[in-house]
């Protein structure tokens, strides 16, 4: 049942479309966005402060999201409502495993690498100093959905028919590299690399609540409640 749910109602059109989408979002974004505010703020004589510029990437993504998986998340929310006490239980149920798997991989991966800072975390205390409603906005909402919609709704909701393994292997890895892979390629430092295991427990989580709640929202409600615990801990 799981393996439908996750998988059979993303239309032929949401799946050409989110390909594009997700390439674009994975491969172009991080490098076009600071020359476009930088052309956008020649034009428009002033600079735009980072938090703006931020809440204006997040907002487009947002949209873009609705409009080319309007289908698919109509589903996937009348799935949520139907089974609400199923959804939360597999939340609950991730949130113990993220948290017992992040503790068993940060003591491996120091016993091996030190402590390993994390990169984004840094960026975010940075951003919650300077404009922390907007960073909530952002950190809670907007990027968890964004990002749970291409990487468990898209990317492991089409290969799991394919085979389990591939699924959580690619979603996971994929998801991983995302958060590291900007710093590796600017810096041209593969030592960055390493943090990438980082997030092979939260996005092992994810993979696993999305599909055992049969709804794309239990994964991103938990997704949400992780970084609000971790936007705690930073604060």
């Amino acid at each position: 049942m799981a393996k439908k749910a996750a998988s059979s109602h993303m239309t032929l059109l949401e799946r050409v479309l989110g390909g594009v989408f997700f390439v674009l979002y994975f491969v172009a974004l991080p490098f076009v966005t600071d020359p476009l505010f930088t052309e956008l703020s020649r034009l428009l004589g002033r600079d735009l402060p980072d938090n703006v510029c931020n809440l204006i990437v997040y907002y487009l993504l947002f949209s873009l999201t609705l409009m080319i998986f309007w289908n698919y998340l109509e589903h996937t929310t009348r799935r949520f409502f139907s089974n609400f006490w199923k959804t939360m239980g597999a939340v609950c149920a991730g949130l113990v495993a993220f948290y017992g798997l992040n503790e068993l991989s940060c003591r491996v991966f120091d016993l091996f690498l030190g402590n390993m800072t994390n990169l984004n975390d840094v960026a975010i205390s940075a951003q919650m100093h300077d404009a922390p409603r907007s960073t909530m906005m952002i950190v809670l909402f907007l990027a968890p959905f964004v990002e749970d919609m291409l990487f468990r709704g898209y990317l492991f909701g089409n290969l799991r028919p394919v085979n389990c393994a591939l699924a959580y292997t690619v979603s996971c890895l994929l998801f991983a590299f995302l958060h590291v892979w900007q710093f590796v390629v600017i810096r041209r430092d593969l030592s960055y690399l390493p943090l990438m295991l980082q997030y092979l427990a939260p996005g092992l989580a994810f993979a696993w609540t999305y599909e055992k709640s049969g709804t794309l929202w239990g994964s991103v409600l938990l997704h949400a409640m992780v970084n609000a615990l971790a936007v705690w801990v930073i604060l």
